[in-house]
Parts: structure tokens; C-alpha cells; sequence
């Protein structure tokens, strides 16, 4: 599947090349110039990283860095910017980047920085965790199973994407790309029936799934059960 990447530059000529240039080599990029529009990219879309200048934003920089890190700890985030000075470096890493690129800058050696973080977020997602205890009843990913019952591969899967974010939004379009590998109305129903095996699995667990209109589902517990 596409690598997903947001770019939030000012400079509409430097930021419309690049995004050209990662569209070229099969990533799938979008580009936005104030750091407002970057806010609402970040909460209608799910990113695999995401791309952003500290100047010409329409805010300040550092504290739309801050804003990203502080809702979603853990997507990467390289700055790309005209700022070189030390305190400026410094001061970027302490509010959570994972890369900082002065400009003007060589695509492909962007491209190899890019790659490099991803391949240490993606070993990290295969160690994270695979069994679950839910009110008692145990889901275990690498067997396939809840409560010792087998489930479907796809089942499977869907239930650990929610379990991982549990009692938070999974976005659907993230969901779909990466169990089905793409998006659309077919895949969309056939994600509604999963939901729905996925139900009757956890009812006995006083958990349920609750679809959020627009956005996606989350995995939360039923109190009132």
C-alpha cells in the first residue's frame, strides 16, 4: 500500500514540486500551506508521516510542532526548513521531531531519511502487542483466536488494529487500505460485516464497537452492562 504523507509548507513552489516528486515515486502525498489546514488534515485523514516547515504556516511553527506531537505521539514527523540555526534544531527535537532537514535539500536523500524512519516505526508495530485480555476473555492475535474460539484471518486482524487504540477513533480509510488495500464501496460493506462478526465475538466480553460517523470505529468497554 501507498506510503501516506502530509506536507505543510508556506512555500507553495518548493512544496508543489516535492509533492509532485513523492507522487512520482509511488507515495501517495498531499500538500497544504497553514498549518490550520494542516490541523484539519490530521484529524480527517490518517498519515503514515508527516512533513512540516516552521515558518510562513500562518502560526507559529514550534507550536503547531507541539500541537501534532501532543495528539499523535507516535506518527513520525521530519521539519523541512529555511531555519539553520542550532537553537533551532535543538528546540524542534525537544518538541518531538524524529528528523530535521535544512533547505534547500536533495529529494532522493530526503526520500532515504524518510524511509529510514519508517522502517523503525513499522519494526516497532510488529513487536507490539498481540494478546489481549478483555474482561476476562483472552484475544490472541498470533493464534487467531478469542476466548479459545477460532476467528478469520481478517477478523483477526481488524480486532487487533482496534485493540492496539482501544477507546479511541481507528480512522476507516486506514482500516480499509490496510486490511483490504484499498478504498471503496465494496470494501466499505465488507468492513461493516467484519464489525459485525466482531460484535457477536465480543458481547460476552461486555465490549463493544462503536462506529463514529465520518471518521472510523472504536473498541470501547460496555459499563452499563
Amino acid at each position: 500500500m501507498a506510503t501516506r504523507i502530509l506536507i505543510i509548507d508556506g512555500d507553495i513552489s518548493l512544496s508543489t514540486v516535492l509533492n509532485d516528486y513523492l507522487v512520482s515515486r509511488g507515495y501517495k502525498a498531499h500538500v497544504v500551506h497553514t498549518g490550520r489546514e494542516g490541523q484539519e488534515c490530521l484529524k480527517e485523514s490518517s498519515w503514515d508521516i508527516v512533513l512540516t516547515e516552521l515558518q510562513g504556516l500562518g502560526m507559529n511553527g514550534y507550536e503547531l510542532l507541539k500541537d501534532i506531537r501532543h495528539r499523535l505521539p507516535n506518527i513520525p514527523l521530519i521539519v523541512l526548513t529555511t531555519r539553520t540555526d542550532r537553537e533551532d534544531q535543538m528546540r524542534a527535537f525537544q518538541l518531538g521531531c524524529d528528523d530535521y532537514q535544512t533547505k534547500p535539500f536533495t529529494m532522493d536523500i530526503l526520500i532515504c531519511r524518510i524511509e529510514a524512519i519508517l522502517r523503525r516505526v513499522r519494526a516497532l508495530e510488529e513487536n507490539k502487542q498481540k494478546v489481549f485480555e478483555l474482561n476476562g476473555k483472552v484475544f490472541d492475535a498470533v493464534h487467531q483466536t478469542f476466548d479459545g474460539k477460532h476467528m478469520s484471518s481478517r477478523e483477526s486482524d481488524l480486532l487487533l488494529m482496534l485493540c492496539r487504540h482501544e477507546g479511541d477513533v481507528v480512522d476507516k480509510h486506514r482500516i480499509l487500505v490496510a486490511l483490504w488495500k484499498e478504498d471503496n464501496a465494496f470494501t466499505a460493506r465488507s468492513l461493516g460485516v467484519y464489525i459485525n462478526h466482531l460484535r457477536q465475538f465480543l458481547r460476552p466480553a461486555n465490549y463493544e464497537i462503536i462506529a463514529v460517523r465520518y471518521k472510523g470505529y472504536k473498541l470501547v468497554k460496555n459499563e452499563h452492562l
